[in-house]
């Protein structure tokens, strides 16, 4: 009877080493995909998924015009508008492209080093996305930027096609796919069939945008000058896109500086507010699709009026944008599941069936 359990048991015993050892393979595995964004850079790894989210700012100590990284991510968005005259807080990356060519390298080394934790890697494949819009010049300076970190090919893919993939669009199939990416520095909206774009806009309004339109709204209205970490937390703690139907809506305290007397001073400030001061970037969103809707050739604009607009991005999670989108445009607009994550996720599809989708990857070889 034990001698009969022995065939079964021993191939149960290979199942579960050829399981582990693929789990291992997975766990090795150095290459990834790189989501550069404005506001956050999200990195994929090969087998493993999104494993790291964290703000795009490096923070430096300078002393006798010498500059020597103090932190990166979390840790230095911290210091963003608190730091003394040796630190100075930085954002390499602006409206999606490389703004500081030095410390962006810095950034991505930073966070190639925390994914991997190990020195006896070899040098990984990374792919990026950029903007639709993106020049030459651009594309080529996030290249440089990537292979410079310590990656042994650098591979970018346009970010409306990495969104679709991630929210789970059908691309590759002959129908229209409309895709609205809204990001920290820009909205991207692109219209996707057979794997590819047919009609793309990058319009320079995002997140930070709408923190900016705060921050004026603020100083305009209320005599008031905050910083832009507090116009950030007003806009995702009570940011919205309508007008609240009691003309008011919730309402949150801020502190800030009153431009008047030069002392700081609280304040309450209320969604109806929000909503006054963020409709500018909003209107500029919905500009840009309801263009993007006109240029379409008919037969795809016919199929998006059967599938709706997705959007994806941080800026999707504005409340009710996708209400006043639909207003515009008459549409059916949903928000992707992990509309934050979606363009790391697709970019890092691309790189997990790179033979089926390395028509939509450049790498400049």
């Amino acid at each position: 009877m034990g001698e009969s359990l022995l065939p079964f048991a021993m191939r149960a015993i290979c199942k579960r080493d050829t399981r582990q050892m693929l789990n291992l393979t997975g766990l090795f595995s150095s290459d990834m995909a790189i989501d550069l964004g404005t506001a956050n850079t999200l990195v994929y790894v090969k087998g493993r998924g999104v494993i790291l989210n964290e703000p795009s700012v490096v923070a430096y100590h300078v002393k006798d015009g010498v500059k020597k990284v103090l932190a990166v991510g979390e840790d230095a968005k911290l210091m963003l508008g608190r730091t003394p005259g040796s630190i100075e807080a930085i954002r390499p990356m602006r409206e999606g492209v490389i703004a500081d060519f030095d410390t962006a390298e810095e950034m991505i080394k930073h966070f190639i080093r925390k994914v991997h934790k190990r020195t006896m890697l070899s040098k990984p494949k990374i792919i990026v996305c950029v903007p639709h819009g993106a020049t030459p010049v651009e594309k080529r300076a996030i290249r440089q930027s990537v292979l410079s970190a310590g990656a042994r090919r650098a591979g970018l893919i346009a970010e409306p096609i990495a969104a679709a993939i991630g929210a789970g669009m059908p691309i590759t199939d002959p129908t229209g796919n409309m895709v609205v990416d809204i990001g920290g520095g820009t909205t991207e909206v692109a219209v996707l069939s057979l794997g590819d774009i047919v009609y793309a806009r990058s319009v320079r309004v995002g997140g930070d945008r709408m923190d900016e339109a705060i921050v004026n709204y603020l100083r305009r209205q209320q005599n008031m000058l905050v910083g832009e970490t507090t116009a950030e937390r007003v806009k995702t703690s009570i940011g919205t896109a309508r007008m609240p139907d009691d003309g008011r809506g919730a309402a949150m305290t801020i502190r800030g500086r009153d431009l008047l007397s030069g002392i700081p001073k609280e304040i309450e400030i209320t969604q109806a507010q929000v909503a006054e001061a963020l409709a500018e970037p909003v209107q500029q969103i919905c500009e840009a699709v309801m263009t993007a809707l006109e240029t379409t050739p008919p037969d795809l604009a016919a199929d998006i009026v059967d599938r709706g607009v997705m959007l994806t991005g941080g800026g999707a999670l504005l409340g009710e944008l996708d209400l006043a989108l639909r207003e515009q445009t008459g549409l059916a607009i949903s928000v992707a599941d992990e509309s934050l994550h979606c363009v790391a996720l697709g970019t890092g599809k691309a790189l997990e069936y790179e033979k089926q989708l390395r028509h939509v990857i450049d790498y400049d070889s």
